[in-house]
């Protein structure tokens, strides 16, 4: 199942996941569930630079599939088999 990881800064927050994610995965990262206002959607965040989560994420059996910037934001596309 695939997976995304965004970041607005290389050394953090990161974001990992939305509502619809898998709790004990976002329990594994460290991950906090925020509502920001004008969203109509509530997200994951930790504070580790995206290195640390992508290192987090290796070591449960994801693997980098594409990165791509989108103005001043990273998103890594994950997957795990």
């Amino acid at each position: 199942s695939p997976r995304c990881c965004l970041s607005l800064q290389e050394v953090g927050p990161t974001m990992v996941g939305d509502e619809h994610s898998d709790p004990s995965l976002m329990s594994f990262l460290g991950a906090t569930k925020r509502h920001m206002l004008g969203n109509h959607f509530w997200e994951y965040y930790v504070n580790d630079a995206p290195r640390v989560v992508l290192n987090k994420l290796e070591s449960c059996g994801y693997r980098v599939v594409s990165m791509t910037g989108v103005g001043q934001t990273l998103v890594w596309c994950l997957h795990k088999e």
